[in-house]
């Protein structure tokens, strides 16, 4: 037994020997806990890519966009605003319409259906109120497209063309 206790004593030596100058910690290179409130907050940020090309080639419209000092979630109401880390939410307006959607995914937002032609989608950054924080404008052009080849079978009895 008591072999034991000095060879264990030996090894924990040994291993914080090892590990000296380094800062063994789970949270090493992650973000703040989503468990914690953050005193003094940093401003919330929004950052927008450019339609992804090969989709935008196609007439379809992919913008990825992330957030700093907030996080993106369906919640929303006065209550929410207490909540630290902050939350929050997407207003998103295409072509200057009277109207626009809310996005509380964090996903990549799709666009399809616009016309050929040039385009603009506004990116809003809001609180749980729905009162917006900053906000992005990203333009755009929707390719013409050629229509689509249809092959039709052709009916027993006759050619194919």
């Amino acid at each position: 037994m008591r072999l034991t206790a000095t060879c264990l004593l030996a090894m924990t030596a040994v291993i914080s020997n090892a590990t000296e100058g380094q800062t063994p910690s789970p949270s090493d290179g992650r973000r703040l806990s989503p468990l914690v409130a953050i005193a003094d907050e940093a401003p919330p940020r929004l950052i927008v890519d450019a339609p992804l090309a090969e989709p935008l080639t196609r007439g379809l419209v992919f913008i990825q966009y992330r957030t700093e000092h907030l996080r993106v979630v369906p919640v929303f109401g006065i209550g929410a605003l207490d909540v630290s880390p902050r939350i929050g939410h997407l207003h998103i307006t295409i072509d200057d319409l009277p109207w626009h959607f809310v996005d509380a995914s964090g996903e990549t937002v799709s666009l399809v259906g616009l016309p050929p032609g040039a385009h603009k989608a506004l990116f809003e950054l809001a609180d749980p109120t729905h009162r917006v924080i900053t906000s992005q404008t990203v333009h755009f052009t929707v390719p013409v497209q050629a229509p689509p080849t249809v092959f039709l079978p052709s009916a027993p009895g006759r050619a194919s063309p």
